[in-house]
């Protein structure tokens, strides 16, 4: 599938299982950041399709990631990945303009199934 992904989390292992999983599911086009600055300058330069944004990161977190990415495009698909108990975060980020959410950990079909509805 052509449409082109940013993923975003500041754990090596946590990105080359996302890296696996969309590769699994035929997506084959991915960006990959492992901090919020990062992500924010691919974001710019590339303009990906979907975003798959971790919440918690050190340094700018994804909600302020998430802030930036809409105001460079208030239309953007920008779905969160949260660890189980952080609703609250998640419904913050949902108010601040993100699509959608997934929970960590997710089976690659959870994750695929959540993208093919923004494509």
């Amino acid at each position: 599938m052509d449409v082109q992904i940013l993923f975003v989390d500041d754990a090596l292992f946590m990105r080359r299982v996302i890296r696996t999983a969309l590769n699994e599911c035929g997506f084959e086009n991915l960006l990959e950041a492992a901090d919020g600055d990062e992500a924010i300058r691919i974001y710019r330069e590339s303009r990906p399709g979907i975003v798959l944004l971790d919440i918690t990161m050190p340094g700018k977190s994804g909600l302020d990631v998430l802030d930036e990415i809409m105001k460079i495009d208030p239309e953007a698909v920008v779905i969160m990945c949260s660890a189980i108990g952080q609703e609250k975060t998640i419904e913050q980020a949902v108010r601040k303009g993100a699509s959608d959410y997934i929970t960590k950990p997710f089976k690659s079909t959870n994750l695929a199934g959540i993208i093919k509805k923004y494509l």
